[in-house]
Parts: structure tokens; C-alpha cells; sequence
């Protein structure tokens, strides 16, 4: 039996950016770059990271089968909902899950972990 192959993406010591594997792409939790903005554009952020991986894995945000948010402080679910609201397929809306939990860096205020088809 003959294993297929795994293609990896942005190879570190630590983790890779992505995986993509019998067909679906497995992304790394995505953070923002700019600590500084608020839940909105760390929102934006993260997601057009998703959109990037996602391109180069040679799908898009139409294919997620599941993305899993974690937000530093719920009260910034409004905030991230509506910039997801605007960044979302509609008809295409993933599975989701949103959580509060405490993130690797104190400024970041949200990180999105996704796997998509490919």
C-alpha cells in the first residue's frame, strides 16, 4: 500500500503554515501581523492570511469545511462577526466554532485556525 503525499507549506522548526493532504489543506493558526489595530482589523488580517494559504493551496473560502476562532476577550465577537459576515461566501458558510482563550501573544486578539477542501 503506498501512502500519498504530504505537501507542506511554509516549513519552520516549529510548525508549518499549512498542510494539504488527500485533498484537503490544513491551515496553522493565522494571527495578525499588526497587533496594534483593533478586533476588526486583526479580524481582516487573519482572514485575508486564510485567503492567501488558501490560494496557493489552489482552493478558496467557497471549499471550508470547518474554522475554528479563538478571540482573546468575547467581548469582541460583534466586532469580528461583522467583518466575517463581510468576508464569508454567502451559501458557503463553513461549520464554525468561536471561543474565548487566552492567545500565544497578549496584543493579538484573535486567531482562526481553517481546513478547506482542494
Amino acid at each position: 500500500m503506498s501512502k500519498s503525499a504530504v505537501q507542506r507549506f511554509d516549513v519552520g522548526a516549529r510548525l508549518s503554515e499549512m498542510a494539504v493532504h488527500n485533498g484537503v489543506a490544513y491551515l496553522a493558526g493565522q494571527v495578525p501581523e499588526d497587533a496594534t489595530q483593533d478586533i476588526r482589523g486583526q479580524t481582516a488580517q487573519v482572514l485575508a492570511c486564510v485567503d492567501a494559504l488558501l490560494a496557493r493551496a489552489g482552493t478558496d473560502k467557497t471549499r471550508l469545511l470547518m474554522v475554528q476562532i479563538f478571540l482573546a476577550d468575547l467581548a469582541d465577537f460583534e466586532g469580528m462577526n461583522a467583518v466575517w459576515d463581510a468576508w464569508v461566501a454567502p451559501g458557503h458558510t463553513p461549520p464554525r466554532a468561536t471561543v474565548q482563550a487566552r492567545l500565544g501573544k497578549p496584543d493579538w486578539k484573535i486567531e482562526v485556525v481553517a481546513t478547506a477542501a482542494v
